[in-house]
């Protein structure tokens, strides 16, 4: 009887542990649906933000966004745009391998061209005057997005804007976590190769040429992040300036800079212009072979994340050779 007792008793307490395991199962099930009902609703949730033209409110789950010019910004965040700014046949080079099936639509935005593309989103700039339309005229077609002027001129604010407008915080956060440190990597390893040397940046178009100034495109990259030292021409010019001018060769004689990335497509005329002059020929840079010729200026002329991390490599695989 004491034996039936003891088999009865392990019976029951197998039954209870049994029935424990499935409610625990069930409610980690319920909790489990529960966490990704929430991620789903979180995602589809419509978003509003403040703009240049006051609060807009950015449906949930847009899928054909056009933002001209800030493509580079959608691609960091896995978006594809559904259309590429471009002037003409010029577009974005150094983005050519991600917007390759991307079709093109013109830089001023003509109307009838965003609407043959059926956007959901469209992401303007803040200086209205450079568009086709006005601000009523797309918002007719899609939902539209201007920027202020200080996410315009951002490419970071642009980066955290944008993931958050479309629900993706998350990989705004870890592109930026991960190119800040490409960043102090590469200043880390320019500072043990070039150290106290100076790097001047020119940008040759036909036979005009530019000398960046510390805050321009790619300078920003070369001067503010890496910490690389600036010649003392490239500080006289001080801020850089809407209108870009070009400098002149004898004004290019004071350039007393180390290394001198010099930007131009293949066979510019500049190129040759520099060749045959004895102005640039004597400067310190190219006496000693520290001119380096790059055929691709579309990402130095450039500002955003991937932009960026090109010429951080450029600069790396150049400067540590």
């Amino acid at each position: 009887m004491r034996k039936l007792n003891r088999s009865y008793s392990l019976v029951i307490a197998l039954l209870i542990a049994l029935i424990l395991l499935i409610t625990s199962c069930g409610g980690n099930d319920s909790d489990e649906e529960s966490s990704s009902g929430e991620q789903i609703n979180s995602q589809s949730s419509d978003v509003t933000l403040d703009s240049e033209m006051g609060e807009v409110t950015i449906p949930a789950d847009v899928e054909r966004i056009i933002a001209p010019y800030h493509e580079d910004a959608l691609l960091a965040l896995d978006v594809t745009p559904a259309a590429k700014w471009a002037i003409g046949e010029t577009v974005q080079d150094y983005l050519t391998d991600e917007l390759q099936d991307v079709p093109k639509i013109e830089w001023n935005l003509p109307l009838e061209q965003v609407l043959n593309h059926e956007p959901d989103l469209i992401i303007l700039e803040n200086a209205m005057d450079s568009y086709e339309g006005s601000y009523e005229d797309y918002q007719k077609i899609a939902t539209t997005y201007v920027m202020t002027e200080e996410t315009t001129n951002s490419w970071r604010e642009q980066i955290e804007t944008f993931g958050e407008m479309l629900g993706k915080e998350a990989k705004a956060e870890e592109v930026l976590n991960q190119y800040d440190e490409k960043v102090a990597d590469a200043k880390e390893i320019l500072s043990n190769t070039i150290g106290e040397e100076t790097v001047a940046l020119i940008w040759a178009q036909g036979d005009q040429f530019y000398l960046f100034e510390h805050n321009r495109h790619s300078a920003e990259v070369l001067y503010s992040q890496l910490g690389v030292n600036q010649p003392e021409l490239v500080n006289e010019l001080g801020e850089a300036q809407p209108q870009w001018n070009p400098i002149s060769l004898e004004k290019l004689s004071e350039l007393k800079a180390d290394h001198v990335f010099l930007l131009a497509e293949e066979n510019e005329q500049g190129l040759e212009t520099l060749d045959n002059s004895s102005v640039w020929q004597n400067t310190p840079a190219a006496q000693n072979g520290n001119v380096y010729t790059m055929n691709d200026p579309s990402h130095w002329t450039n500002k955003g994340l991937i932009a960026f991390e090109q010429i951080i490599d450029d600069i790396l695989e150049t400067l540590t050779e």
